[in-house]
């Protein structure tokens, strides 16, 4: 059984480590066991991903919160490392959002990421979104809060990732605004999503005392740097969003290109290979062990 608080423990801790943590999403739980064995030590479930492999509909408040709890279940179940959750706007009130933060904790995520934005919400990098206002804001994010202290005094904790959409809108200066406000009601960690520019993310890392999270979406609106300048700007975290969901697509569309055309398919991946990424042999290894209980004498 997971050992959710475990996982929080080695999230906090490895985000007082001094580097910078890259942090490749997921969107089901293979693509999630696939970062763990290729040794990053963290991952998040990324809404957009979820709503596309899950739905294949956009990421514009169509998914429920149920399915979001369902698919973070297996995803925190099939890995033994920390899991962000993208909890999108709470799914409600603030009632709503205490419900979701209690329930991403017993799905097994380490941390959990709520936004500013109006309901429905959309893709960060998109148009047409809009944002709550302040009080608005403050009173979602002082719920996620409250929950967490409650889960808490019951043995339980979550890592909570305060998101602002606010610069697309009110402009940086409200967005960062928002982020200190965040910062002081008692986030773990700031999101400023969509900086324009490198001046605005350095903008950022200067005035957020707690970590920073950056995310890195090809031809987006922010600048998409290597790690090495992100944590010289001052960042802590680094998403990929749409890395593995644009590589998926872009594989299984020459793949039936190639099946449309007759032509012969051939994969770098052999079946044997494929079956260990799966857990075929860990399966195999257990039943036969279990088998060999049963066996008089043994």
């Amino acid at each position: 059984m997971i050992n959710q608080m475990r996982l929080v423990t080695q999230l906090r801790q490895i985000l007082a480590s001094p580097s910078l943590l890259l942090m490749p999403c997921a969107f089901d739980a293979l693509s999630a066991k696939l970062i763990e064995q290729a040794g990053f030590m963290l991952t998040f479930m990324s809404g957009f991903g979820v709503s596309s492999a899950r739905l294949a509909m956009p990421d514009t408040g169509l998914i429920s919160y149920h399915e979001m709890l369902e698919q973070g279940h297996n995803i925190c179940h099939a890995v033994n490392i920390p899991v962000f959750g993208d909890a999108d706007t709470g799914y409600g009130n603030v009632m709503n959002v205490q419900r979701t933060l209690h329930g991403y904790i017993h799905a097994g995520f380490a941390g959990i990421m709520l936004e500013d934005q109006q309901t429905p919400k959309r893709c960060g990098h998109t148009k047409g979104k809009q944002v709550i206002s302040q009080l608005e804001a403050f009173e979602r994010l002082g719920a996620a809060v409250d929950a967490r202290d409650q889960a808490r005094k019951m043995g339980h904790d979550i890592v909570i990732i305060a998101r602002t959409d606010a610069r697309a809108t009110l402009g940086i200066d409200e967005a960062i605004s928002r982020g200190k406000a965040f910062q002081d009601l008692g986030a773990d960690v700031i999101f400023i999503e969509a900086p324009q520019s490198i001046e605005e993310m350095k903008m950022i890392c200067e005035e957020i005392s707690v970590p920073t999270m950056a995310n890195m979406i090809d031809q987006g609106v922010t600048p998409v740097l290597p790690p090495a300048e992100l944590e010289k700007i001052g960042f802590k975290l680094v998403a990929y969003p749409l890395s593995l969901l644009n590589a998926s697509v872009e594989a299984m569309q020459k793949t039936l290109l190639k099946l449309k055309l007759g032509e012969k398919i051939e994969s770098n991946l052999s079946f044997e290979d494929l079956q260990k990424h799966i857990g075929f042999h860990d399966y195999d290894l257990n039943l036969k062990r279990l088998s060999a209980k049963r066996e008089p004498g043994k």
